[in-house]
């Protein structure tokens, strides 16, 4: 079920629930959404512009989880539309589309699976999709395809290629170096590692975890005396770790397609407070 919202700046919100709103939960959403009313036709026809169906936007689980905490329950997806003239074409296709008029369908995908497609020639498809493969990739693409006997399919060679994108170098981070038909005793991530092997200096913990620890200053932390119950406050010192790492979440994605550091912060933050305590960090990637 989808309920409409206007506002006086006439934006429309289309907020789908699983079970029908009470007039308590009716008035908190006019308040949010700004002294909107909520519209009692179910269709709207007008041409706006808002999320492409098949994208729930990181906006839309902002204000769900907004709602949640006003004690609204049963809110899946809110949306944003904007009202455009007819012939407006001026919006990014990629994660907006134009609806010709906003009804219980807009958020209804009707996508028919296309059938499995089998690659004949791996070399063309990899220059017509723009996969990056290197003519060593398509080689062991081709002789993969022979070992197995049968051809590979377009989902399999589009995955084979993602394990090319610049957050998972491990293959060639790991790699064997064969050099004039001479393999090498190092790959380039021992190489790396060599580094703090060789000169620990004030290295706590390093290639543990997706961050480093290093020694810090004495620090004086003012705070109370004990965390379980109210108490006095009191200084305290102790020896600080300071924490190092590098991100490599940092671009543009179809959730995050303008702010795509957003990931790189939230994996930065995620790393650093799960250092040292592995499981967590993966537990933490449900959630950031």
């Amino acid at each position: 079920m989808i309920y409409f919202f206007q506002n006086p700046k006439h934006i429309v919100y289309g907020v789908q629930t699983q079970k029908e709103l009470i007039q308590q939960d009716i008035q908190k959403l006019n308040w949010l959404f700004g002294n909107a009313q909520k519209l009692e036709d179910t269709s709207l026809n007008h041409y706006y512009v808002g999320p492409r169906a098949a994208m729930i936007t990181p906006w839309s689980t902002n204000a769900v989880e907004i709602t949640q905490n006003m004690g609204i329950s049963g809110i899946i997806r809110i949306e944003e539309f904007y009202p455009v003239p007819a012939d407006f074409n001026d919006f990014d296709p990629m994660i907006s589309q134009k609806y010709a008029a906003l009804t219980q369908e807009i958020y209804t995908i009707n996508i028919t699976p296309e059938p499995i497609l089998e690659i004949d020639d791996i070399d063309a498809y990899n220059k017509s999709e723009g996969l990056a493969l290197s003519p060593e990739e398509v080689d062991y693409l081709n002789q993969l395809s022979g070992k197995i006997g049968r051809k590979l399919t377009d989902s399999e060679v589009f995955a084979f290629s993602q394990a090319n994108s610049e957050h998972c170098r491990h293959k060639i981070f790991n790699g064997t170096f064969i050099i004039d038909g001479e393999e090498m005793p190092a790959s380039l991530f021992k190489l790396i590692k060599k580094t703090s092997e060789t000169n620990p200096n004030d290295i706590v913990s390093a290639y543990k975890d997706n961050v480093a620890f290093v020694k810090g200053p004495t620090v004086t932390q003012f705070a109370p005396k004990s965390a379980d119950k109210p108490d006095y406050y009191e200084e305290k010192e102790f020896e600080s770790v300071l924490s190092l790492k590098a991100e490599t979440h940092n671009f543009p994605t179809t959730v995050e397609p303008f702010a795509g550091a957003a990931t790189g912060s939230g994996g930065e933050i995620r790393d650093r407070l799960a250092g040292g305590q592995e499981p967590y960090r993966w537990l933490a990637r449900l959630f950031i």
